[in-house]
């Protein structure tokens, strides 16, 4: 088995509300100094030996990201 990460974001051209709101309440809390937030999505999947990295490319481009506005990176850890 095998963990494979999938981490979703912004594209970097599209307006983040979700992280503007976070952005505005760290200052609200007195945390200054915090330039940007963008705020994405995880995924972390269990796959065993036959899911390929084409299989999780192919999961990622049409289920777990929006291609339209989200970038996403694999990331495949191996069992330890």
């Amino acid at each position: 088995m095998a963990r494979v990460v999938v981490n979703v974001m912004p594209k970097a051209e599209i307006l983040d509300p979700q992280g503007q709101a976070v952005q505005r309440a760290l200052g609200r809390i007195g945390v200054d100094g915090v330039a940007d937030v963008r705020q994405g999505k995880r995924f972390e999947l269990e796959v065993d030996d036959s899911v390929t990295d084409a299989d999780v490319e192919r999961m990622a481009e049409i289920l777990l990201a929006n291609t339209v506005i989200e970038d996403y990176v694999i990331v495949r850890e191996e069992a330890k």
